[in-house]
């Protein structure tokens, strides 16, 4: 039977594996370099709503790209698109069924950071007390954010929000589950350094949403010393 010493070497095995092979966090690969200053955190919360859909994360990604390239990367800039501009730069991506509907939304979303929080999500946290419960609940207001987005927010918004670690929601306990690692929070969040828990929460709902990736993770961990 395998001891605890051996089972958490294993599971730190495994975990540089999965952060070699999947650890790029979704706002990394949206080219957003998150920061806490409001217009990488507008980005996020861009790139989490295209991701709350039913879509590949890819082309929510894709998606995010083709709106920051054309002016979007802030609620001004973005305000300033036209829902016209919106719909092409989503189409550019290959997002489709959702693009119109998507378009409108963004922009109710670029309205609603300009009223309540002066473009500045900054201020939603000081509105939560930094609380993370609360976070999610003031980012469900945002209109197609919902619980997937404000999920996706959190994950990867606790790269610069430390009030919010450990998030590893659902979504990444069901790719850890998928690695044989803990499936509890404190203990999977114990297995890295505070500061890659974005990458990690990541890579976990990379595993979940890819079961290949999962295999790859596993042929690649070598056995522990």
């Amino acid at each position: 039977m395998t001891d605890k010493p051996q089972s958490r070497a294993r599971h730190r095995a495994t975990v540089r594996s999965l952060l070699a092979e999947a650890g790029t966090t979704y706002a990394e690969e949206a080219d957003v370099r998150l920061a806490d200053k409001p217009a990488p955190l507008w980005r996020l919360l861009v790139l989490s709503n295209l991701g709350a859909t039913r879509i590949k994360a890819s082309i929510a990604v894709a998606a995010a790209r083709e709106l920051f390239a054309a002016g979007g990367g802030t609620p001004t800039g973005l305000a300033e698109l036209t829902w016209q501009q919106r719909v092409d730069a989503l189409g550019r991506a290959h997002y489709v069924r959702y693009d119109e509907g998507t378009a409108t939304r963004l922009g109710n979303c670029a309205d609603l950071i300009h009223r309540r929080y002066a473009k500045d999500l900054r201020r939603l946290a000081r509105d939560a007390d930094e609380r993370p419960e609360r976070v999610r609940e003031l980012l469900c207001e945002f209109p197609g954010i919902g619980p997937t987005g404000a999920g996706m927010f959190c994950r990867e918004a606790q790269a610069v929000w430390p009030f919010l670690r450990p998030t590893l929601d659902d979504r990444a306990l069901h790719g850890a589950a998928r690695l044989d690692l803990p499936t509890t929070t404190k203990a999977l969040a114990a297995l890295v350094a505070a500061d890659d828990l974005a990458r990690l929460a990541a890579a976990l709902v990379r595993v979940d949403l890819d079961k290949h990736l999962a295999d790859r993770i596993t042929t690649a961990t070598p056995p522990p010393k």
